[in-house]
């Protein structure tokens, strides 16, 4: 049933573009494939009748050929963490609704403060001054009094939060609805008053949009984003002496100059050996590199190859300790649970976190154009252009596979050094 149209019409009905964008979107490459990709009924028959989920089996699918559009959601809510597979049906309806709850408590808390938020319509314009002093905007209920310092702070980001919000995904007809949008708005900005430390920095809106698309439910859908964002939060920790994928673009550099010292020696003598180029694709998980639809499909494979059966665990106490791996790696049944990627992690006592899998999606690239930058790169401007012209040229399931011999690659010619 699922596969009978498995086109381009089928994809669109479900994310749907604008008659004036579509000659302006990349080309998409993800077709579902039966026998690959992971399907409605396979899905629903990974569940024992009491709702026990055989994650291995769903990994294994997904890693070969995604999921079907009609599922995501539901998947992702156990890729990124929100559910425990081991967990039954009733246990996750009731977790699901405590969810709701707290978020809806947090937005009402947002509301008291900015009455905008949960209106259907949301803020392109300041609503305070820098020194937090209301300010007075048609259409916008005026805000009496800001409390506090944090509350300042935080009122300051939602007109930059409504600007981003304009620009996110405007190909897609989702968008042409205002009230999306402000859905969209309305979880960014509890978001950064819930996350003291990081708030909100521009490209979260790209990472957010996906699940307000996928999923009816705000709150369900802020939870999948929040997710999201535990793995993803330090790439967006940005002060005045460091950029927030710093930490990833020195590993991006160790693992170039170890698969491909000559590749590595021609960027450093190009000034590029600090691999800044590949900042955008760390930051937002190569969103402006591929279409709406095969960054979806990237990110579940990702997150497939990188799962580890203790995320929920690890979530739910806090506990994101090596204890937890320790676990993993000394019983075989767990560790095959693992996704290829993070099963290759654990077999060699690796678990850096800045060597995440887009490090290496992104060596692979670098791999791919290796005679390319080596022949025609004059200057970093031209290893910029090169990269550039990946921009809906790459294929999702083929860059991750390559990505995994990169690491295979790195991982055996590191421990011989």
């Amino acid at each position: 049933m699922f596969f009978k149209a498995a086109g381009t019409e089928e994809l669109d009905a479900f994310y749907p573009i604008r008659p004036d964008c579509v000659a302006n979107v990349p080309k998409t490459r993800f077709r579902p494939r039966a026998g690959k990709t992971l399907s409605e009924r396979r899905w629903h028959a990974a569940f024992t009748a009491d709702g026990h989920l055989d994650m291995e089996k769903v990994l294994r699918r997904i890693q070969r050929g995604g999921i079907h559009p009609s599922i995501k959601g539901a998947v992702w809510e156990f890729l990124l963490g929100c559910f425990d597979p081991e967990s039954n049906f009733d246990h996750r309806n009731q977790l699901r609704q405590e969810r709701r709850e707290r978020y809806d408590t947090w937005k009402t808390e947002c509301q008291n403060m900015v009455p905008v938020i949960g209106s259907g319509k949301f803020i392109t314009t300041p609503i305070i001054t820098d020194d937090g002093q209301p300010i007075e905007v048609e259409g916008v209920p005026v805000i009496s009094s800001v409390p506090d310092k944090k509350a300042a702070q935080w009122m300051l980001l939602l007109h930059q939060i409504g600007l981003d919000v304009v620009r996110t995904d405007p190909a897609l007809a989702f968008y042409e609805s205002e009230a999306n949008q402000a859905k969209l708005w309305d979880i960014l900005a509890v978001y950064s008053w819930m996350d003291n430390d990081i708030g909100y920095m521009q490209g979260m809106n790209d990472i957010c949009s996906p699940m307000v698309i996928l999923f009816e439910n705000e709150a369900d859908a802020f939870w999948c984003f929040e997710r999201a964002m535990r793995r993803l939060r330090d790439n967006f920790r940005c002060d005045t002496t460091s950029i927030g994928v710093q930490s990833q673009l020195v590993t991006l550099s160790q693992v170039i100059k170890t698969v491909d010292p000559k590749l590595h020696q021609h960027l450093e003598e190009l000034d590029g050996g600090e691999y800044l180029f590949a900042f955008r694709m760390l930051m937002v998980l190569f969103r402006r590199e591929f279409s709406f639809i095969d960054s979806l499909y990237l990110w579940e494979v990702m997150w497939a190859m990188e799962y580890n059966p203790h995320i929920f665990l690890s979530y739910e106490t806090g506990d994101s300790s090596s204890d937890t791996n320790a676990a993993v790696t000394s019983d075989q049944k767990m560790l095959k649970q693992c996704g290829k990627f993070e099963r290759k992690n654990m077999q060699n006592g690796t678990s850096d976190k800045n060597g995440a899998l887009s490090v290496f999606l992104i060596a692979g690239v670098l791999e791919t154009k290796n005679k390319q930058i080596l022949k025609e790169a004059k200057g970093l401007d031209d290893v910029v252009s090169i990269m550039g012209d990946i921009v809906g040229n790459l294929d999702a399931k083929k860059a991750c596979e390559n990505a995994l011999k990169i690491q295979n690659k790195y991982l055996k010619k590191a421990k011989k050094s």
